[in-house]
């Protein structure tokens, strides 16, 4: 029995950052704009056809290259006017997770008040592959469009992202115009957090479970209370609430693991797949405990995260496992020895590294 895998471990907000045109970056253009195959080609008849006008003194040839700059010009115009306007927030995950598909998003506003943006398209830049597209018809003026879409990182620790940019061909094709890149920058990668195993997960908490007098999700009643809009009708206590013509509700006991200690057990020098996997098991561990209110503390060589429960002990410890490397120099400090002050007796959990 296999219990499921954790794919985000604790709900946080995304990032936003804004695609702004900042007054103090004059030297940086807001577009750029370059031909396409087609665009080539139209500039060089334009080219052929005003020599030959200047060299013959044609009049039919002089109005053709007219009716040709003049289709120029108007591409020109109409691309800037559909990307005039339009802003671009990008939203990024707060937990990214080694070989876990992620959510960005990003919300394209068109901040005109009468003119509508056709034609937009959302690439998708890619560092060694190819480049994907997310096309928008048109967006009217005023109304705004949530673009989401997926990347898998490849590995823990300082992830480059690509990119993304606004660009559009409209109306003819000719040219294509661009903004700015946006998420060209580094994001920090947590290991893998994968499912635990029922023999690990009665090892971890079916033995060290325990209350304590708080409110929780336990089994033990905490408390009765007055009815609030919103609680569990499930949680109602009929007979009080008759007693005391009034809906009361139990409140549990919560309950908690014992306070455990991970201990990363060598340098990683039997490969780079058995390291992996095993600073991900150590990060599945340290979530579960985590996630039922047990005291966490992470220790390794040349690594030592203090006691600590919650949600920011979990990301304390997975920021840590994030960018540990046992075999660089700066790990040859020895991990805490049970002799060091402060040192504190707790359930330890071995993850073997070698």
């Amino acid at each position: 029995m296999k219990w499921p895998a954790f794919p985000q471990t604790f709900p946080a907000p995304a990032r936003r950052i804004v695609d702004s045109e900042w007054w103090w970056q004059p030297f940086r253009p807001r577009r750029t704009i370059w031909p396409t195959r087609d665009g080539w080609w139209c500039l060089f008849v334009v080219i052929g056809l005003g020599v030959a006008a200047i060299n013959t003194g044609n009049n039919l040839l002089y109005l053709l290259v007219s009716l040709l700059l003049s289709l120029i010009v108007v591409s020109g115009v109409l691309s800037e006017q559909s990307m005039r306007g339009l802003r671009l927030e990008a939203d990024v995950p707060e937990e990214i997770f080694a070989h876990t598909p992620a959510v960005f998003g990003a919300a394209l506003a068109n901040r005109k008040r009468r003119l509508t943006s056709y034609s937009v398209t959302l690439e998708l830049l890619a560092r060694g592959g190819p480049t994907r597209f997310i096309y928008l018809p048109r967006l009217e003026a005023g109304h705004e469009r949530l673009l989401t879409w997926e990347e898998i990182p490849p590995a823990r620790g300082r992830w480059r992202l690509a990119g993304v940019r606004l660009t559009t061909r409209f109306p003819f094709g000719l040219f294509l115009k661009a903004g700015r890149v946006m998420l060209d920058r580094d994001v920090l990668v947590f290991p893998a957090v994968q499912s635990i195993s029922s023999e690990t997960l009665h090892r971890l908490v079916g033995d060290g479970t325990s209350t304590i007098r708080r409110r929780g999700r336990g089994h033990d009643l905490y408390n009765l209370r007055t009815y609030r809009a919103g609680d569990d009708p499930r949680l109602i206590h009929w007979r009080s609430s008759a007693k005391a013509e009034s809906l009361l509700v139990r409140e549990m006991e919560a309950e908690t693991t014992e306070d455990t200690r991970v201990v990363l057990s060598g340098r990683g020098e039997r490969g780079a797949a058995r390291l992996e996997a095993a600073l991900s098991e150590a990060a599945s561990i340290a979530v579960h405990l985590a996630r039922a209110g047990a005291g966490v503390e992470l220790t390794g060589a040349g690594l030592f995260v203090p006691l600590g429960r919650g949600v920011g002990q979990a990301r304390r410890i997975l920021t840590e496992l994030a960018l540990y490397d046992p075999r660089a120099a700066g790990a040859d400090a020895a991990a805490p020895r049970p002799d060091a002050a402060g040192w504190r007796s707790l359930r330890e959990v071995r993850v073997e590294l070698d």
